[in-house]
């Protein structure tokens, strides 16, 4: 995707969940009736963020020209404004500090899910790292018993063809 067609897409997430949220927020009872538009409002948020970050495959001018950087420091712009409309409105209606538990909850989660992968990663390379080790050591363990069936074998027939010719 466009960096372009990501930011739009990311503006029209935003904006639709803002929409739906302010439509709602009068008469909802609990915030998980508007759980699922926040997350698309953070999507949303990222996927702005994301496009604006991300410029491979776009020329130069592209990257440096003013409408370029123009277009996106307002579409940043937009979604912090929506997301602080956002914000007001869950406050107001929940109580002071809803949204700051809501986005503390969120990035403390996404800590986890990153620290959880990092220590999968982990086990993971370990397991591959401690397999690698048992395979090196049947290896050896196979060589060593070919080497000595090999040498065993070697001495028995050379002591048989000895033995045929003192007979």
């Amino acid at each position: 995707m466009e960096p372009i067609s990501a930011t739009l897409a990311g503006i029209q997430l935003v904006s639709a969940s803002v929409k739906f949220i302010k439509e709602r927020i009068s008469d909802c009872k609990d915030i998980g009736e508007i759980a699922g538009q926040i997350d698309s409002l953070f999507v949303g948020q990222k996927q702005v963020q994301d496009a604006s970050n991300r410029k491979s495959g776009v020329g130069i001018a592209d990257q440096f020209g003013v409408h370029s950087v123009a277009k996106e420091m307002i579409d940043a712009r937009l979604a912090a404004e929506k997301l602080q409309e956002v914000a007001t409105m869950v406050d107001m209606r929940f109580g002071p500090g809803t949204w700051k538990g809501i986005v503390d909850e969120r990035a403390k989660r996404i800590q986890e899910a990153k620290e959880a992968a990092i220590a999968a990663r982990r086990q993971a390379r370990l397991e591959h790292e401690q397999t690698m080790e048992m395979v090196k050591n049947t290896l050896i363990v196979c060589a060593f018993v070919a080497t000595v069936m090999g040498f065993t074998i070697f001495m028995f027939l050379t002591l048989a063809q000895a033995a045929t010719l003192f007979m």
